[in-house]
């Protein structure tokens, strides 16, 4: 007589691959870091908004970024900040993922009064 094995359920594994997000919640920011304004964009009264593609880990941190928009004497300075952001993990199914996100960094003079 055979003894009744037991019942072993599995999920899937995860994704091997970043998971666009799109019908996901994106992750939150828990640790921002600004970007340090160049002098020599400062000096060049130049601002703008540099777009960043990001990948972020399991755990949150910022695995690798990359320029979609560039603003030259800015994009640097963004590369710089936004690889020390971190976020909360993104779950799919429970289970941590790796994402893909877009993030935006605004550059931005101060007005002088």
């Amino acid at each position: 007589m055979l003894d009744a094995l037991p019942r072993v359920t599995l999920s899937p594994p995860p994704p091997s691959e970043p998971v666009r997000l799109s019908h996901v919640v994106a992750p939150r920011k828990i640790v921002d870091v600004p970007p340090v304004y160049p002098l020599l964009a400062q000096m060049a009264h130049v601002e703008g908004v540099v777009v960043l593609e990001a990948i972020i880990g399991t755990a949150g941190e910022v695995e690798d970024v990359r320029v979609l928009r560039s603003v030259p004497l800015l994009d640097q300075a963004a590369l710089d900040a936004v690889r020390q952001w971190r976020y909360t993990p993104t779950l799919l199914n429970g289970v941590p993922v790796r994402v893909i996100m877009t993030v935006t960094v605004n550059f931005k003079l101060r007005d002088e009064v």
